[in-house]
């Protein structure tokens, strides 16, 4: 591939760096090595856009850009890099430096691209993206509403760097924190500094980090740093896309974490389903660890930090902290009583702190610009930014990251860009499977995302994941399907948990087929509200959030499953049957040839009939219907 001459030699590559300046005489031989005249293009290789074919989309905009090369002077330079975050429009690349985006993106689009765009200087529309309603495309990054409303600190170099290169890292400011920290402050200063931040666990249950890290810090015997990147929530991939696109930043700030509190080990916990994250972290805890930025005698100072990663099986109540540690053990994932501190006794009984990637990401930022800064950015209670995979219902899907306190509205309709198919917007669930749904336009479309707020209404912020629903969801259902998921997933160590959650199933199970009784509603309250209240651990006591949130906002949707025998959604099959409308009927015969049991009859030009107890609700009839004459009711 033709590139352009280099500014300068390249530094030479230091098998392991002696001091704090060595490292920053590197970079700074990085940076005035790059060549800032040589336009890049950075294609997604986020397992997202890796789903649809980027790697060959890499390959081949490598190949084209190296065929044409003997033709001009200066050709950009193919570069893969972690998620761009739009994940419903991969595969994406942008160029550089003119941040011109393009989106779905195939292998055998390459020469056209490099054709038409490298060497002729053209946008060729057909990749641009048009927002929802909008009649021209959209040509630059920045002035793509989904990535112009948001704040991206945690994410500000995901989809930048190449995440296999440390070099593209530290050009991009990687491992200052580190440097600030361990030259400029004592531990206890950096700990001063997160408190001072107010930075909340963003793994769920949103404790203040610096207060968790200066418990751990004052007890006695060896301290362990735990990352949780064992995320589990449907639909969440945001401690995913961290990892996989900038893999130093997580690494950076547990170095920071195991600095303040007096540690010299730290374990990654990542979820097996997460290969591409396994590998990138194993990539980048190499090229750290030759380069001296972790491991024995860091940069000269005497810190050492050693790290490793342990992969989990599957099992989502691992993402609560004791059964995650027990788990990192060798032993069965179960989670322990609260009264038991980890920062006290955790991992191997030693005291532990254990935060989530997106917490650890933002320690970097957080000691180099200080904790005043930091607490600029959000709301009093909730300060900073927060990373959400948007799923559902929604125009934009993707990885978003806006300041804390953002509202519903700005991120559903202004990053996501409302509702597809002109449908209404009818909830939004947080916080995982044992978040709650929210209900919209009703009351909270304005509501504040943060701690507080999501807490007050029945939700809850989670890991960050935010699934949007239309006017077609059935909430009983939904109830019904996160409460099967907790089934699966829990433990079974307690019995609220454990039979209250299989209770609530049968009910709900029971409602959704047509067989409600009067009094299951208020069944599911009690039991819902036991569960939450005797369980062990964090999922227990929030499992029955889906249930007890879709009856408070949603009741009347219950009371037509179980009173009118009928699901206002139109989701339940049992309650719902179809019938034929006689006068709109041409009696042409094809729902008879369509239906696999026999249940239509009629003369051909004549209404025909539905026998209902035959009918297998499969919908081949109103499928095939051409005159719409079939109506479900």
């Amino acid at each position: 591939m033709a590139t352009a001459p280099l500014a300068a030699a390249a530094p030479p590559f230091a098998k392991k760096f002696a001091s704090a300046r060595e490292l920053e005489e590197y970079r700074q031989g990085l940076i005035e090595h790059t060549d800032s005249a040589v336009p890049r293009i950075l294609v997604c290789c986020g397992t997202g856009c890796k789903a649809v074919g980027s790697l060959d989309l890499l390959e081949a905009m490598q190949h084209a850009v190296s065929a044409a090369g003997a033709v001009v002077k200066v050709m950009p330079e193919v570069k893969r890099t972690g998620c761009h975050g739009f994940c419903s429009r991969g595969p994406l690349m942008s160029f550089q430096p003119e941040n011109l985006f393009y989106q779905r993106v195939q292998s055998t689009d390459a020469e056209e691209i490099v054709r038409e765009t490298i060497l002729g200087g053209k946008r060729i529309k057909k990749f641009l993206y048009t927002p929802p309603g909008a009649k021209e495309p959209i040509a630059t990054v920045n002035d793509i509403p989904f990535f112009a409303k948001q704040t991206k600190w945690v994410l500000k170099r995901v989809g930048k760097i190449d995440p296999f290169d440390i070099n593209d890292a530290l050009i991009h400011g990687a491992y200052r924190g580190l440097v600030k920290a361990l030259t400029e402050m004592t531990p206890s200063q950096v700990i001063e500094e997160i408190k001072t931040s107010r930075l909340r666990g963003r793994g769920g249950g949103g404790f203040p980090a610096g207060v968790k890290w200066e418990s751990c810090a004052k007890q006695p015997g060896r301290h362990y740093i735990i990352c949780n990147g064992d995320e589990g929530d449907p639909g969440a991939f945001m401690d995913a896309s961290v990892m996989e696109g900038d893999p130093h930043a997580v690494i950076e700030g547990m170095a920071i974490a195991a600095y303040a509190i007096g540690s010299d080990r730290g374990f990654f916990y990542v979820r097996f389903e997460y290969p591409l994250a396994v590998q990138t972290l194993t990539r980048a805890i190499r090229q750290a660890e030759e380069m001296g930025l972790i491991g024995e005698n860091v940069l000269g100072t005497g810190f050492k930090f050693k790290v490793s990663i342990s992969t989990g099986a599957g099992a989502f109540v691992c993402g609560e902290s004791s059964a995650l540690m027990s788990s990192l053990e060798g032993k069965v994932g179960r989670p322990r009583p609260k009264y038991i501190r980890s920062t006290e006794r955790g991992f191997r009984d030693s005291p532990s702190n254990l935060n989530n990637v997106e917490t650890y990401a933002n320690v970097p930022e957080i000691i180099l610009r200080g904790g005043a800064w930091y607490t600029t950015i959000g709301t009093e209670r909730s300060t900073g930014t927060k990373v959400f995979s948007l799923t559902g219902n929604v125009f934009n899907v993707g990885l978003v990251e806006v300041p804390m306190g953002s509202s519903l509205r700005e991120i559903v309709y202004g990053i996501g860009g409302g509702i597809p198919n002109k449908k209404e917007l009818k909830a939004v669930q947080t916080g995982g499977p044992s978040g709650g749904c929210i209900p919209i336009p009703k009351k909270f479309l304005d509501i504040n995302v943060g701690f507080g707020k999501l807490a007050e209404i029945g939700s809850m912020m989670g890991s960050g994941g935010m699934i949007v629903m239309d006017e077609n969801t059935c909430m009983v259902e939904i109830a019904r399907y996160f409460i099967s998921f907790l089934v699966g997933e829990s433990c079974g160590q307690c019995a609220p948990c454990r039979e209250g959650l299989t209770r609530m199933k049968e009910i709900l199970t029971r409602i959704t087929r047509g067989e409600g009784r009067q009094g299951d509603v208020e069944l599911l309250e009690e039991i819902g509200t036991f569960t939450n209240s005797f369980s062990l651990c964090g999922l227990g006591t929030s499992s029955a959030n889906p249930v007890l949130s879709t009856i408070r906002y949603f009741r009347e949707e219950y009371d037509a499953h179980i009173y009118d025998k009928k699901c206002p959604a139109g989701v339940c099959k049992p309650l719902f049957h179809y019938e034929i409308d006689a006068e709109m009927c041409t009696g042409c015969g094809l729902c008879r040839v369509k239906c696999p049991a026999k249940a239509i009859e009629g003369e051909k030009k004549k209404p025909h009939t539905i026998h209902q107890e035959l009918c297998i609700k499969c919908m081949e009839c109103y499928k095939n219907c051409k005159f719409a004459s079939i109506k479900i009711m």
